[in-house]
């Protein structure tokens, strides 16, 4: 079993119609048929979302998606129209929300790895390719490669795992010149960020985006860039060998797996809630992201 221990209830807000209530975010269109997306302080861990919330999360996922947005603008146009609070939106929306343009969205998870670790990783060990694409002999956990790679994935519904494919199953399902401009833009993005997290200390291992088509026009969509959907470690502690430590919800997945969380991933029993230290730690870790990565103090 997985997906959510505790389905939220849509708010009901007049002029909004509610559409999907996802892992972290909920989706309302307006009158106007643009898409309203409200990021919770939800969070998942283990193909689970978890009966206990982090203070603060979706605003700090919504605003370091905003920030980076601006950093990225040359280089790829984003779904935002606005961060105005809805009419009749309760206030906790505000520092949350953002009104977006509706796409056509590219049915695919658009990942670039510079870093080998997680699903990567795995592949690696066992044939030493990571969706499909060869890669050298003696990369550990942590190895940074020789040049970023575009490894995509099926998109999950919640609940379930994503499926990493190979590129031409990416261009078998959305055309050929779709899925060039999908790599292209992918790592042209990432090669962006990564020189800017590591300006500031940290090392952009990988993360996924989301696209949409305006038209004829590519669109960077969803979140982006965030310790939801991005790893993130700190720099000065980077050592390749093992896992890295990293600025996410790292806490959560340590804390369930440990003989104090009394959980077993393996049954089919939902994870518990989570105690007050491991919530503080998270939430202080996903700021500090933030803080380091804008230069700004979070408030």
């Amino acid at each position: 079993m997985s997906g959510f221990v505790e389905k939220p209830e849509p708010i009901q807000v007049p002029g909004l119609v509610h559409l999907h209530t996802g892992k972290v975010r909920d989706l309302y269109q307006n009158e106007a048929g643009d898409l309203v997306m409200v990021a919770s302080d939800r969070t998942s861990a283990f193909d689970w979302v978890l009966p206990t919330e982090i203070p603060d999360k979706g605003r700090v996922l919504t605003q370091l998606s905003l920030w980076w947005f601006d950093q990225l603008a040359d280089l790829v146009p984003n779904h935002v129209l606005s961060t105005d609070l809805p009419p009749g939106a309760p206030a906790d929306w505000a520092g949350r929300t953002l009104v977006c343009k509706s796409l056509r969205m590219v049915p695919v998870e658009a990942v670039a790895r510079g870093y080998l670790t997680g699903s990567g990783l795995l592949e690696y060990n066992e044939s030493r390719t990571v969706c499909g694409l060869a890669l050298p002999e003696g990369l550990v956990d942590g190895s940074e490669l020789p040049a970023p790679i575009f490894t995509p994935a099926t998109k999950a519904a919640v609940g379930e795992h994503d499926e990493n494919v190979s590129y031409e199953e990416v261009a078998r399902q959305v055309g050929a010149e779709t899925a060039a401009q999908l790599r292209q833009t992918t790592l042209a993005v990432y090669s962006r960020a990564r020189d800017i997290a590591r300006d500031r200390g940290i090392i952009l291992a990988d993360t996924k985006f989301e696209f949409g088509y305006e038209d004829d026009t590519l669109v960077l969509a969803d979140e982006v860039l965030t310790p939801d959907s991005s790893r993130f470690w700190p720099a000065d502690q980077w050592e390749p060998g093992h896992a890295q430590p990293s600025f996410d919800k790292q806490f959560v997945r340590d804390w369930l797996t440990s003989t104090a969380s009394g959980w077993d991933r393996k049954s089919e029993q939902p994870p518990p809630p989570l105690p007050e230290e491991i919530i503080a730690a998270t939430r202080a870790k996903y700021v500090e992201a933030y803080e380091r990565l804008t230069g700004t103090t979070w408030s």
